[in-house]
């Protein structure tokens, strides 16, 4: 058993109640932004207890104190998203392949945090979910969008190709472009090492517009994903 499942296994109960808790939350026209991301991040941080996870944060700094922006992380695994969230202050959401985000407990995840479901077999469906990421990130929202797709625990550290079509977001948008990195999170919930795991998030300096509005999307794609390999081949020296 893999300590994701060794997790939820040991805190059934718990799990259990904090779905219905989200479920509530998510359908209150009460509740903010605000409160529901920080019940998250207290979720969040329970999950990481538990689990025997810490996560060390770099380049806090660097995150744009003003307006939305996008964040391209490498993908590992079944943690990266939350990694993210546990060290990110401000309320921010996720875009996620919608095949698996009606899995339970991710489901009301995105639910909770108002994320977007992408239909990777749906072309029309795909742009029009980028498009509404574009106009709320041109109104304040930050979110998190994997320029990999899918994550392969296997190839650990290692970067797949990054996906031009993600960073029309930022382009269409004109906000920074947030590259982060993420260091041994496939550790956390794919492995079945069920020590203490330490994962590592940092943020790199953001691209602003001025710096990157005469590239192509595939251009930005590379230019993220070379700063992204950089970072990681230092940390690994």
């Amino acid at each position: 058993m893999g300590r994701y499942y060794y997790l939820i296994v040991r805190k059934l109960f718990w799990f259990a109640g904090t779905i219905m808790k989200m479920r509530k939350m998510a359908r209150d026209a009460k509740e903010t932004e605000e409160s529901t991301y920080e019940y998250l991040r207290n979720v969040v941080e329970t999950m990481k207890r538990a689990s025997h996870v810490r996560t060390e944060v770099h380049g806090l700094e660097n995150l744009p104190q003003e307006g939305g922006y996008v964040m391209y992380p490498n993908h590992q695994g079944k943690y990266d998203a939350y990694s993210i969230v546990t060290v990110h202050e401000k309320p921010c959401t996720v875009v996620m392949d919608k095949a698996k985000s009606y899995d339970l407990f991710i489901n009301q995840v995105i639910d909770l945090v108002k994320g977007k479901r992408l239909d990777k077999q749906d072309v029309r469906q795909s742009l029009g979910i980028i498009l509404e990421v574009t106009k709320e990130v041109e109104q304040g929202r930050r979110y998190i969008l994997f320029p990999e797709g899918e994550y392969d625990k296997e190839k650990k550290n290692s970067l797949r190709e990054f996906k031009a079509g993600c960073f029309k977001a930022s382009l269409k948008s004109k906000t920074p472009v947030v590259p982060v990195v993420l260091i041994d999170s496939y550790k956390a919930w794919n492995s079945s090492c069920f020590g203490t795991v330490t994962t590592q998030v940092y943020f790199l300096e953001p691209i602003l517009y001025e710096e990157y509005k005469d590239m192509k999307t595939k251009q930005i794609a590379e230019l993220v994903r070379e700063r992204i390999q950089e970072k990681i081949n230092e940390v690994s020296l």
